[in-house]
């Protein structure tokens, strides 16, 4: 039984360890100069995946998955953002 725990622990240990190595912050790639609004909400999305991985840091990653699926969200968004200005530079061509 107590094998069993350390055994949980340890493997609980080591997916943190592992989402937190795999976890990077969005990129910035959509050109200001082209998509400025685009461009804005790309950096205002990676300025929230921050402020989200300082509040995971300061509750000691114990959110219950819910900022890790925040931060999900926001990668998500950030190559939506992507999509949307490689869209307009189709539709002005």
């Amino acid at each position: 039984m107590m094998r069993t725990r350390i055994r949980a622990a340890v493997f609980g240990a080591l997916l943190l360890i592992g989402a937190v190595a795999t976890a990077q912050r969005p990129v910035r790639n959509v050109s200001p100069a082209h998509h400025p609004n685009l461009a804005a909400a790309q950096r205002l999305c990676q300025q929230a995946w921050e402020k989200i991985l300082e509040a995971q840091r300061a509750n000691e990653w114990d959110m219950q998955g819910h900022a890790q699926k925040a931060k999900d969200l926001l990668d998500q968004v950030n190559r939506e953002l992507k999509l949307a200005a490689e869209a307009a530079n189709r539709n002005t061509r």
